[in-house]
């Protein structure tokens, strides 16, 4: 991960760190101790890159926030605004000791809450240097990140329209005879071509290999009535990530019930994101979505959750799938992907990334939801 800044707004930084100490006192500790990752880019606008030296926002209820980095680490966060923010910046060389740094913040307090990713390495030895009680942070902060303002939705938006574009170009590169990697490759450079920084993940899963929801790329060659399933995604500048699925068809499809299957797919797709709306529970979303396949006979075929929360990270809160209760709020962004999976022979998967709002669900992805043919 690298310490890569994007743009800065320095009253929401500024908001979330208030939030945050405000969030901890609730849970009942005195201080979030946040490492290289998401949340820290939540909390300050950069992420940051963990290694062996210690990088940490030491973020207490009633003082002075410290980011202890070392010295050699400091320029990457230059653009960190931290005399705005008041984040005061303690910095450390070889031979010296990060963790009493990170002691002498505290003031004394030692009930603390840790970043979820924070590396055992610093982990261990920061609970050897303050002692008292640990928990997770990630419970805490979750309950702000979740609920995203509106320069999060807009960065959203522009991750959507993003990938929407590139979706738009597919059949650019998806023909008979190339491989699932040689696609794959001409996708990736489209992602960052189109706006996005990097490409975080693509999927190309055609014929048999679209029956593996997380299946990646292989050297599989591509056949004339293969159904492809096309998963990709990555970050723009802001940070905030796009995640949009399509499912394609070379020619008419080998399997005479690829038809009337992705009709059923469109229907419980079309279900789950009318269904969103402020006030309903996330599990609620992924039982519209799963009693449309059951429904048809496909239900054992549908073998994952509804959607996964996004934002900073890929897969974050709220989660839709079934047991999770949570009430949905507007500003909450997920993705709405029920799929159908034969094993053997094909499948299929529409995925878009929706926000509840005050009253009802905007979606920031907009292609066309059919299946894609594709010249053989």
């Amino acid at each position: 991960m690298s310490t890569h800044v994007g743009p800065i707004d320095v009253d929401a930084l500024r908001a979330r760190l208030d939030k945050a100490a405000t969030a901890a006192t609730v849970a009942g500790v005195d201080a979030l101790l946040i490492t290289p990752g998401s949340d820290l880019r939540y909390l300050i606008g950069a992420g940051g890159s963990s290694f062996e030296r210690l990088t940490c926002l030491v973020l207490p209820v009633g003082g002075t926030p410290v980011l202890v980095v070392p010295k050699l680490e400091q320029p990457g966060y230059a653009a960190v605004p931290t005399g705005e923010l008041g984040v005061d910046v303690a910095t450390w060389v070889d031979g010296e000791d990060p963790y009493a740094l990170v002691r002498r913040a505290l003031k004394g307090t030692d009930r603390v809450a840790v970043a979820d990713m924070m590396p055992a390495l610093h982990n261990l030895s920061l609970r050897d240097a303050i002692g008292g009680d640990q928990v997770l942070a990630g419970p805490i902060l979750r309950e702000l990140r979740m609920r995203k303002d509106a320069s999060e939705v807009e960065a959203l938006r522009k991750a959507g329209a993003a990938i929407d574009r590139v979706h738009a170009r597919v059949g650019e590169w998806l023909r008979p005879g190339r491989t699932e990697a040689e696609v794959g490759a001409d996708i990736a450079a489209a992602i960052v071509a189109e706006g996005h920084e990097l490409a975080e993940f693509v999927i190309v899963g055609s014929g048999p290999n679209g029956a593996s929801p997380h299946h990646s790329l292989s050297d599989r060659v591509i056949e004339a009535g293969d159904v492809v399933v096309v998963d990709i995604g990555g970050p723009v500048a802001e940070g905030y990530n796009s995640d949009s699925t399509r499912t394609y068809v070379l020619g008419e499809p080998r399997d005479k019930d690829v038809w009337d299957t992705y009709a059923v797919l469109q229907a419980a797709q079309r279900a789950a994101v009318d269904a969103v709306k402020p006030g309903v529970t996330c599990e609620s979303i992924d039982a519209a979505a799963r009693e449309v396949i059951a429904d048809a006979g496909f239900g054992e075929y549908f073998v994952h959750r509804t959607g996964h929360g996004i934002g900073l990270d890929v897969h974050e809160e709220p989660y839709i799938v079934g047991g999770n209760d949570l009430v949905l709020e507007a500003g909450m962004a997920f993705s709405v992907e029920p799929g159908i999976y034969l094993p053997g022979r094909w499948g299929a998967r529409i995925e878009d990334i929706v926000i509840a709002t005050d009253t009802g669900v905007e979606s920031v992805n907009n292609r066309p939801h059919d299946l894609v043919v594709l010249p053989a």
